[in-house]
């Protein structure tokens, strides 16, 4: 981000204050390659199980492809007018790059060698023989950690989004040629808003919340 963004960024009060789930884009507006780079690398500074980062990304930014994943999306009007959507996928072999993650935190100084041997060790042991439902409840949960970082990183650049979980995750995986590896977390639109999102309401702290004992 330059300077001149720096110094007229929102607060992170008007960021989460300000952010709706927009539907109506503007179809003529575009976000750049460069700047939708900055946006996914703000987001990657969420965490993560292990640190194993498992999020992977297909930006889909092609007019062509957009039309294409529109049926697969249940036609929802925001995928052919967003600048792009986002799919967010969840690897579930993440734990092959342990070494690389490790080795660059050694490298940067986080941690002495010793602790850097024992974690790959560890998690090279116990990640791959993670029964299927805890690896991709894993996933799930660092997938909808870095979709709504992501999702306030758009909002503090002027960027509108919607989350969506209404598509066809068979189709798309197929049509876009997705690997078994790689589970489908959400589809997230972002551009600019044409009409802005309807306000919402939200249930109150009190109502949400219980203290020490959980009881409703």
């Amino acid at each position: 981000m330059s300077t001149a963004q720096a110094l007229q960024s929102p607060s992170y009060n008007e960021v989460v204050q300000g952010r709706r789930s927009v539907r109506n884009y503007d179809p003529t507006f575009k976000i750049s390659k460069e700047e939708m780079t900055e946006l996914l690398q703000e987001a990657l500074r969420a965490p993560s199980s292990s640190n194993l980062q498992p999020w992977r990304f297909l930006v889909i930014d092609s007019q062509p492809l957009k039309e294409k994943l529109l049926p697969i999306a249940n036609n929802q009007q925001q995928v052919v007018d967003a600048s792009a959507v986002i799919a967010v996928l969840g690897d579930l072999e993440s734990y092959k790059l342990a070494e690389t993650i490790y080795n660059r935190a050694y490298e940067a100084g986080n941690m002495p060698e010793a602790t850097k041997n024992d974690f790959i060790a560890r998690i090279t042991k116990i990640y791959p023989s993670l029964p299927a439902d805890v690896a991709r409840r894993i996933v799930y949960t660092d997938g909808g950690l870095i979709s709504m970082q992501l999702m306030l990183s758009a909002k503090a650049r002027g960027y509108d989004t919607v989350p969506m979980g209404g598509y066809d995750s068979a189709k798309f995986t197929e049509a876009f040629g997705i690997g078994e590896r790689y589970v489908p977390i959400m589809l997230i639109a972002v551009g600019k808003a044409a009409t802005e999102g309807h306000p919402s309401v939200r249930l109150t702290v009190d109502e949400v919340v219980r203290w020490n004992e959980f009881t409703l």
